[in-house]
């Protein structure tokens, strides 16, 4: 068998990738991999070689954390057991391949008759659960409440906190929603309502999709059924999961055996989605014997002074696996630490750079920025427009967040199930004449009918929407074929999307998009579960026309930048207040969080590397008197002790361009201040 595969491989990474294989099903196996170590090639190699040495690629799971990472390592397989084996392996050994919760939801509809469920179950995003945590709110009486009640979006971020961190909602609300304290048994009692209201009408949520995965694996028999299922389980991005996902992973292996873990404890950065750093920490341990540690700290994609810089900031962490990344690629330009007096200035400085870099080759597409949080960008999103730079912008609005796309998804929604009723309320509204009272007597009715759509054709028409209404009830119940039923409810709704926007021309641009990527997936049921798991998260803001070759920069959340990396790397507001952040050096661990963010932030360079420390800052949250900004010092996870890691320079705008210099002094004001008191 040909293992030329191998010879590509470092020597840590050939450990990692051959770890057990061949000796019967392999014990308990930890890839420590550094930024830019290769990790997935790592991780599609080990899959390949367990192919190569007889494997059976049906009873292979793996589990990453973007759909689009699944499919990338199906591609890199296919590519290395094409040479060795010939084509068409990938393929099959990764039909179980995805996300944990893609992967959950096949279990759960796979099983669904043996578990209480009915297999034709919808999924609610987060913006439909809060809709439905709003109207059991409303149905408690919560919101007309003397003093505030928590809003629906912070009620389902404490459900979501609760269920994933599998903490008592008490020590959930003191840890971190201090303030909704006081409403402890109202939201215990809310949250009761929730669950049954969901189960009523056959949705599960995000949450839903682990929680009654790990419930199904806490019986014994059926964890050895489902767990029976696979020989071989891999995990990409460890650090990132919770204990909820980590509960389900020791229930699948609990011995260990055939378990592979891939991740990088530096670069933990998801403690807001309840992931925690201690999964990855306590792996080791987990298992008799322990498992296998294999780091990968060469790192192949920035320059040696990058390295050292960040090697400097992440080796102050308190607790962590030690590995210093190191690379060979020689340069002599340290990362800029670049002081500037505002961030007006702070946006012109990067503009600036930005630019000069494209003048000397370097594409707008291989530069980007980076910011703690999404309105920090707002002064450089500005500044861009101003100098006609199209740019990118990571983090912000998604795709599905809006409007028009929501009303198409929830027609399909509503289609497939008919007792949901975030869909049905959202559906109903379209129709001239129908409120929130109306579509609630409909919904009811639907409710009580053994067969859902005959019960809505047996509905009489809300009296002011009698004219919309027979269309409204044919299209949903025509919603048959798979991808026919978009075109068809598209048709349907185009007359209210010019009714409702006034720019519908650009979003039924959005609606035909929607219609294209419904194309490639073979049925509704597998659209809207894919869709809803891994929703596109890009917004784009471009200056004016494009240009021809649609060049633009890149504007990214650091959470969003995860994974990805840039020749040229610009990160705004490195001050404490914004990394860390004001709102997260409330305890230790969320402080180490934001070092790792730092960390994973510069790790995306390739070449360049520039930090900016703006000394004023705007801040929306301080609005008395007026005044908005605040003073700030450099980030503290860059103390004066690694200060020689960077070239530190301060940046002013030149006369032409920014702020005149000021004029020579002429009075001695110190001298005449000593002299009040001489």
């Amino acid at each position: 068998m040909d293992t030329a595969y191998l010879d590509k491989l470092n020597e840590n990474q050939r450990a990692a990738v051959t770890h057990g294989v061949g000796e019967g099903v392999p014990p308990a196996l930890l890839v420590i991999a550094g930024a830019g170590s290769g990790k997935t090639n790592t991780l599609a190699h080990r899959v390949a070689h367990l192919l190569v040495n007889g494997a059976d690629p049906r009873r292979i799971l793996l589990m990453t954390f973007s759909r689009r990472a699944a499919t990338e390592l199906t591609r890199r397989v296919e590519r290395i057991t094409g040479a060795a084996m010939g084509s068409g392996y990938a393929a099959e050994a990764l039909t179980w391949a995805g996300t944990f919760h893609g992967i959950g939801a096949r279990i759960l509809r796979e099983n669904a008759e043996g578990i209480g469920l009915t297999p034709d179950f919808t999924i609610h995003d987060r913006e439909d659960s809060a809709d439905l945590m709003n109207l059991c709110r409303h149905g408690l009486g919560l919101s007309q409440t003397e003093t505030r009640f928590p809003a629906k979006g912070t009620c389902l971020s404490i459900y979501s906190r609760a269920v994933n961190a599998e903490e008592p909602l008490a020590e959930v609300l003191t840890r971190h929603f201090p303030w909704c304290n006081a409403w402890e048994a109202q939201l215990k009692q809310l949250f009761g309502n929730y669950v049954r209201a969901k189960q009523e009408q056959n949705v599960l949520d995000y949450d839903d999709l682990l929680l009654a995965w790990a419930q199904v694996m806490s019986d014994d028999a059926f964890a050895a059924h489902i767990g029976g299922q696979w020989d071989h389980v891999l995990i990409d991005e460890y650090q990132d999961t919770n204990k909820l996902q980590s509960r389900i992973l020791m229930a699948l292996k609990p011995d260990g055996r055939g378990l592979t873990v891939v991740g990088d404890d530096a670069q933990s950065i998801y403690a807001f989605r309840a992931a925690t750093v201690r999964n990855i920490l306590d792996f080791p341990q987990s298992f008799q014997p322990a498992a296998d540690v294999v780091t990968l700290d060469r790192n192949y994609r920035s320059t040696k002074p990058i390295l050292a810089a960040a090697n400097a900031v992440i080796g102050q962490a308190r607790e962590r696996f030690t590995k210093d990344l190191w690379s060979d690629r020689e340069s002599a330009e340290k990362p800029k630490l670049v002081t500037v007096a505002n961030e007006a200035d702070q946006a012109r400085h990067v503009a600036d750079r930005v630019l000069a870099a494209r003048e000397e080759g370097l594409r707008l597409k291989e530069q980007a920025v980076l910011f703690r949080t999404s309105s920090h960008s707002g002064p450089l999103e500005v500044e861009l427009t101003r100098r006609n730079v199209p740019f990118v912008k990571f983090g912000g609005l998604k795709f599905l967040d809006s409007a028009h796309v929501k009303d198409m998804l929830a027609m399909l929604r509503f289609a497939q199930n008919p007792r949901d009723r975030v869909a049905g309320f959202r559906v109903l509204q379209l129709i001239p004449g129908v409120g929130p009272v109306a579509a609630g007597r409909v919904l009811d009715a639907i409710d009580i009918a053994p067969d859902p759509l005959a019960g809505l054709e047996a509905v009489d028409a809300p009296p002011r929407a009698a004219a919309d209404w027979p269309g409204l009830v044919e299209t949903l119940c025509g919603l048959k074929g798979w991808p026919d039923a978009i075109g068809r409810a598209r048709a349907w709704y185009d007359p209210h999307l010019e009714r409702l926007h006034e720019d519908a021309d650009s979003r039924r641009g959005d609606l035909l998009q929607l219609e294209a990527i419904a194309a490639g997936y073979p049925s509704r049921e597998r659209f809207l579960t894919e869709l809803t798991l891994d929703p596109p998260e890009a917004t784009s803001a471009q200056a004016g026309v494009p240009l021809q070759d649609e060049d633009y920069l890149i504007l990214s959340t650091i959470h969003s930048a995860k994974g990805q990396e840039w020749k040229s790397v610009h990160v705004l507001n490195v001050v404490d207040g914004c990394i860390p952040s004001d709102l997260g050096t409330g305890s230790t661990d969320e402080i180490e969080e934001e070092r790792r963010l730092l960390y994973v932030a510069m790790t995306r360079a390739k070449d360049s590397l520039s930090l900016t420390v703006p000394l004023r800052f705007h801040v929306t949250q301080q609005t008395r008197n007026g005044d908005r900004h605040l003073y700030a010092i450099r980030t503290r996870f860059i103390p004066k002790e690694i200060l020689g890691a960077f070239d530190a320079f301060a940046w002013r705008p030149d006369g032409a361009g920014g702020a005149p210099s000021p004029a020579p002094a002429r009075i001695d004001v110190a001298a005449r201040m000593r002299e009040m008191w001489g």
